[in-house]
């Protein structure tokens, strides 16, 4: 067998591997569940920077998996003790050409010391129900066990 041979042979095995690891990511994200989003890194100009990808809750975290990415673990951790809703808004612009109208976009704050990033969220009716709800149902800052 020749040397271009054997590379050809190497690439096409490569994207192989690719392509199924793809494809078995997505089926785990299909399987398990989580609730459709859009996300960015903020502040961002335009319609660029919007991935999609699933939001999956678990207790005091929100994990954004990536369509695109083959990551086992998500691309970005929420901390629900650590995220602040700033602003609320309808999409806008060029955005209208990978969302509706019925989405609604979260800019969001993380408020730990050690990240301060800031994130914004395009999620559907029923996917901004369950994150506000995951995101209200945290512990009060105020909330402290008394001796008893």
């Amino acid at each position: 067998m020749s040397a271009s041979m054997m590379i050809m042979v190497a690439l096409v095995g490569v994207l192989l591997a690719v392509v199924g690891a793809l494809t078995y990511r997505l089926w785990k994200l299909r399987q398990v569940g989580g609730s459709a989003a859009i996300l960015r890194d903020a502040p961002a100009v335009g319609g660029h920077g919007w991935r999609h990808g699933v939001v999956r809750y678990r207790g005091g975290e929100a994990g954004f998996y990536r369509l695109s990415s083959l990551r086992w673990w998500p691309d970005r951790r929420l901390s629900r003790r650590g995220i602040e809703v700033v602003s609320r808004r309808s999409p806008r612009g060029d955005e209208f050409d990978i969302m509706s109208a019925e989405i609604v976009v979260l800019e969001l704050r993380d408020t730990d010391p050690d990240s301060r990033r800031g994130y914004e969220i395009a999620l559907d009716r029923a996917a901004l129900t369950a994150f506000t709800s995951w995101l209200e149902s945290r512990p009060s800052p105020r909330a402290r066990r008394r001796p008893t």
